[in-house]
């Protein structure tokens, strides 16, 4: 029998299979079992959505524990790679082996490592600092040398903001010496940027297309011509989430009743199939099935 594709091995398939990868982000796994349900191909876990999630700021506040588990849960459900934000490492260069050891067993295809300083913010925000290069690449290597199933290293660089553009390609060009398997160019703040990132790094490249950011909206097909190889939407889903849960819950309060809800709502039938309720309740059953024939013959016996 041929052993199943692991999720790293099917993740560095559909890299080199031509094109761009859409990840959208997700934070728990019934936000992923739709996203795959939908179409995407791989997912990537929002380090920010899930933060945000437990009612807590992306400030890298959340744990290796917290995050491994989740992870776990989402990977249990569905069956495509996973790229996984892992913030600053959760510590020194140690602390981050533990970490690719930690998502490796949970079951993620990538995870990403950034260059701040903790603690570290959303790479959108004003006043970041990012750690000595040296630093950085003594986590890559470490990353890299605790791997044991593939898992690939994505640096993230968050010098655009703080020391520049071209330090922001310097410190790539160092990371993949380093052993990274992919940059990820945190907060560009153009089309063109992007553009000439793209022509001065030779590795494949993840670009992060959020909301309300310093990057302005560029579309999947621009990124595609630009020659990066994926792009996360990592809170698209979780923001529109939230406004309509806020809506749903101002109805409520307001009118006492969720008659106006019904259009909008994902049907009682409809989550059942989104959860394969039913595989359960046919196993139940057989199982059943199955305890009441054996006690028939040990009666009979």
């Amino acid at each position: 029998m041929s052993q199943a594709e692991s999720q790293p091995a099917k993740l560095a398939r559909l890299l080199v299979g031509g094109g761009v990868l859409v990840a959208p982000g997700v934070f728990n796994p019934i936000s992923a079992i739709i996203a795959v349900r939908v179409g995407f191909k791989a997912l990537y876990f929002s380090g920010g959505g899930f933060a945000n999630s437990l009612g807590l700021p992306d400030l890298g506040v959340t744990t290796l524990t917290e995050v491994a588990t989740e992870v776990g849960r989402i990977s249990r459900v569905v069956d495509v790679p996973i790229i996984v934000d892992v913030d600053t490492g959760f510590g020194e260069a140690l602390n981050v082996a533990r970490t690719v050891r930690e998502l490796e067993l949970a079951g993620a295809a990538a995870v990403h490592l950034e260059d701040q300083v903790m603690p570290k913010k959303c790479g959108h925000l004003p006043n970041k600092e990012v750690v000595e290069i040296e630093e950085m690449v003594k986590k890559i290597l470490a990353a890299v040398k605790a791997r044991k199933r593939g898992l690939l290293i994505v640096a993230r660089t968050d010098a655009r903001a703080v020391e520049g553009f071209d330090a922001a390609v310097e410190r790539a060009r160092v990371y993949v010496r380093a052993g990274a398997d992919m940059i990820f160019p945190e907060a560009l703040e153009s089309e063109g940027e992007f553009r000439e990132f793209a022509k001065k790094v030779d590795a494949p490249l993840l670009a992060n297309m959020t909301e309300f950011g310093k990057t302005p909206y560029i579309s999947v097909s621009r990124f595609q011509e630009m020659g990066y190889r994926v792009v996360i939407f990592p809170m698209t889903a979780f923001r529109v989430m939230l406004r309509a849960v806020e809506r749903a819950y101002a109805e409520l309060y307001s009118r006492g009743t969720q008659a106006g809800l019904l259009d909008v709502m994902m049907s009682r039938e409809e989550v059942y199939r989104l959860i394969d309720y039913y595989s359960y309740e046919k196993e139940d059953a057989s199982l059943a099935g199955q305890a009441k024939e054996l006690m028939r013959t040990v009666h009979n016996s």
